[in-house]
């Protein structure tokens, strides 16, 4: 049956695409989450650009339940159990979707705050093909930015790269010849939608800084001004 659902937005790919498949499954959303951790290695939660979340929350026309985490393992699901107690208290919400591809680890978390909160869990993407998703992303308009890479094969020129055919056949390379999971599922890169058929605005990145950190061969895109455009 369809339900009202918070969404757990990470400005990424996957959280939005299942966002867009919940949607087409009947659900109505009534609001975003987003938690911001100050723990770049966080077990749970994206972090880079995260804070563009609140331009994307804008374009959706969707409020937004913002919470920042010190990131600690396990102490952090308490700021989003916090999160979704409003969404359900605030704005009815009664499931939750996420973008939960493969990680158990999140997905079983996530299913475990639902069962303590009596919503329901929603993971339209989980078991999906990742090439097939990244076909039917494009396919719909998706305009996807890379905004962190931490594997092999994937270099400092792949930070605000538009993944457009060219830059996904190449990512599918990548997943032949050493491990970058072609849905980054693996944190080997995280991405930011600028543009999709959600997003009444498309998002332009005005201001931007590459970080590469050689010691470890990763590195982050810092978004330092982005604005809104017409489609």
């Amino acid at each position: 049956f369809c339900m009202k659902i918070v969404a757990l937005i990470s400005g990424g790919k996957d959280s939005i695409y299942a966002l867009d498949r919940a949607i087409k499954e009947g659900h109505e959303p009534v609001c975003i989450a987003a938690i911001k951790s100050e723990n770049p290695e966080s077990y749970m939660f994206h972090t880079p650009a995260i804070e563009l979340v609140k331009v994307q929350a804008k374009v959706m026309n969707l409020p937004l339940i913002w919470r920042v985490t010190k990131g600690e393992k396990e102490i952090e699901l308490d700021d989003l159990k916090d999160a979704l107690e409003e969404a359900k208290e605030v704005y009815g919400a009664e499931g939750v979707v996420s973008g939960a591809l493969a990680s158990t680890y999140q997905r079983t978390r996530i299913e475990s705050l639902c069962s303590d909160l009596k919503l329901e869990s929603i993971c339209p993407l989980w078991g999906a093909n990742p090439v097939i998703q990244w076909r039917d992303m494009l396919k719909a308009g998706y305009k996807v930015i890379i905004t962190g890479v931490a594997a092999g094969g994937l270099g400092k020129e792949w930070l605000g790269k538009e993944i457009g055919e060219t830059e996904f056949l190449q990512l599918c390379n990548l997943h032949q010849t050493c491990y970058v999971c072609t849905g980054g599922e693996g944190g080997e890169f995280e991405s930011l939608v600028v543009d999709c058929p959600l997003f009444k605005q498309r998002l332009r990145i005005v201001k931007k800084e590459a970080i590469w950190d050689e010691a470890t061969e990763s590195g982050e895109l810092v978004v330092k001004e982005a604005k809104l455009v017409r489609k």
